[in-house]
């Protein structure tokens, strides 16, 4: 640890004297050799915490594009800006903190990196990133991309950790002078600590964590695409993603339509071998993430929820892709957050009463409205607490867009124009000429 901080706070200097323009060069650079070693990766990635090895390789893809897209967009958001005041000159400029630590969870390996490396590296920071233990091998061979991309050594580094060191590991990097700012993905406990670290070392800090999305169904949706994306959204990845829809809120007149027809499209997922490419479900990452889901459905079940498909744990770590219906927000699958391959589904009165559904929830990341009536939908999701909200569209990060939650879901933003000023010093500039000035 003492080597890599060391490492970095030499190699952060030259780095931010660097013009934005040669720090974009690098990036696009990331980009070519992102997708020149795609196939290597993504079986890292599949290797490591299972997903279906296509959904791997859009992983990479989805990083080398978000290198093109800071690549092109960084110079013009850290242009300074004038500002018209009394003084002969007046402007703010956007400077780098120094040197930033993630803290970065093991559900997509490369991308939660990536979508918080580039644009910290753009506004000329140094980044240090303890990925989760189960994925370290993803988080070296990203950074070896990197290497190869011409980043200078010090940029960025890759700190693994064993589980039961994390919490002191990064206590202590929080409180090293050569740590600036901390991002974080994860779990509600685990970034309530992180926060509460940085905030004793008066560090910013980016916390993005668990989210139990509403997707909701209105009585006038084409219950078509409803079904087939609801299907998409919830079981990506095996389910184990905080912005997948978890909790399903139709309307009452189309509830039971929807929950059969969402039954049936799930029952016909095919759970297997995460190598081959006809398998739609591999397992999940970790055993306890099996026994935490069982439990979660068993109560649930116990509790009245309506078993439709599903709701058993199979060997290997796998776990039946399952739709529950009759869901109350009290019910386990509703109130904690799921990290599998389970759906929720409530049934709504009205909007009114959709509305107090979706925000039921101490979590409020994502959430989408499905409706053929775009104004009453955009109605609706005025009224939902999230940090996104889409219409008539799966709820997924665009590198284009800010993205974050808010309530327990976190605060701060990555991505966007947001996501790359979260890490930088925002300095105000006043400047007289040399005269005497009243």
């Amino acid at each position: 640890m003492e080597t890599i901080l060391a490492r970095t706070f030499q190699a952060r200097r030259d780095w931010a004297a660097q013009p934005v323009e040669r720090r974009c060069e690098v990036l696009r650079a990331a980009a070519t050799a992102l997708r020149s070693r795609r196939d290597s990766l993504a079986r890292f990635i599949t290797s490591e915490m299972g997903k279906p090895l296509r959904e791997s390789v859009a992983e990479v893809e989805k990083c080398a594009s978000t290198c093109d897209y800071y690549a092109d967009a960084a110079p013009s958001m850290l242009v300074p800006r004038a500002v018209a005041t009394s003084a002969a000159e007046s402007r703010v400029t956007f400077e780098p903190l120094g040197t930033v630590l993630a803290v970065m969870p093991w559900n997509f390996p490369l991308w939660q990196i990536v979508r918080a490396a580039v644009p910290a590296l753009a506004a000329g920071n140094a980044f240090v990133v303890k990925p989760a233990p189960i994925t370290g091998g993803s988080a070296v061979a990203l950074a070896g991309s990197f290497a190869a991309a011409g980043l200078p050594p010090g940029l960025f580094e890759v700190l693994v950790v064993d589980e039961p060191k994390t919490a002191e590991t990064v206590r202590d990097l929080l409180a090293d002078d050569r740590i600036d700012a901390v991002t974080f993905t994860g779990s509600e406990a685990a970034g309530a600590a992180i926060a509460s670290a940085a905030g004793a070392a008066v560090k910013p800090s980016v916390l993005e964590l668990g989210g139990s999305d509403a997707f909701v169904v209105r009585a006038d949706a084409d219950l078509a695409v409803a079904v087939s994306q609801a299907v998409r959204s919830r079981f990506l990845n095996a389910g184990q993603s905080c912005i997948a829809a978890k909790r399903f809120i139709v309307d009452v007149s189309v509830a039971e339509e929807f929950t059969t027809a969402l039954g049936v499209a799930v029952s016909k997922l095919v759970v297997g071998d995460s190598f081959d490419p006809g398998t739609d479900i591999g397992p999940l990452a970790r055993p306890d993430l099996v026994d935490t889901l069982d439990r979660q459905v068993r109560e649930s079940v116990a509790a009245g929820a309506r078993l439709v498909t599903g709701g058993e744990a199979l060997p290997g770590g796998f776990y039946r892709p399952t739709v529950l219906a009759d869901v109350r927000p009290d019910m386990a699958v509703c109130a904690e957050e799921t990290f599998g391959p389970v759906a929720a589904v409530l049934v709504a009165a009205d909007d009114d009463d959709a509305v107090r559904l979706a925000n039921a929830s101490r979590w409020g990341l994502g959430a989408s409205v499905w409706s053929a009536d775009a104004a009453a939908a955009r109605e609706v999701a005025a009224r939902l607490r999230s940090g996104a909200v889409f219409v008539n569209a799966v709820v997924a990060s665009d590198p284009r867009l800010p993205f974050g939650g808010t309530g327990k879901s976190g605060f701060g933003r990555e991505l966007g124009p947001e996501g790359l000023l979260a890490f930088v010093n925002v300095r105000t500039w006043w400047i007289e000429s040399g005269e005497a000035h009243a």
